[in-house]
């Protein structure tokens, strides 16, 4: 019985990179790059997943990694979020 195992980084797709903002770019620029990384995120795990119900295509594994990336990536974007918002209500309640 002989057994091909592919390897993990063929088949998953390259994580997303967080890249700090660049000289230009304002708070909106990041917050819409890092909501379209969670998007692309989610697609993929959907795509996989459709992939393997409707044409029998893929991989278990690969369905179940990147549908945890894609609920990792809308957990991180949600904590960045939240400390966001908690640095916006401390700078409000400083004194002018």
């Amino acid at each position: 019985m002989n057994i091909s195992l592919t390897p993990l980084a063929t088949v998953l797709p390259e994580p997303a990179r967080v890249v700090g903002p660049t000289a230009g770019t304002g708070f909106a620029d990041a917050i819409a790059s890092a909501i379209g990384q969670v998007e692309t995120a989610q697609t993929g795990a959907k795509s996989a997943a459709r992939d393997l119900l409707y044409d029998g295509t893929g991989d278990i594994h690969n369905v179940a990694l990147l549908s945890q990336r894609a609920a990792l990536s809308v957990e991180l974007f949600q904590q960045v979020r939240n400390k966001f918002v908690s640095a916006y209500q401390e700078i409000m309640k400083m004194p002018m």
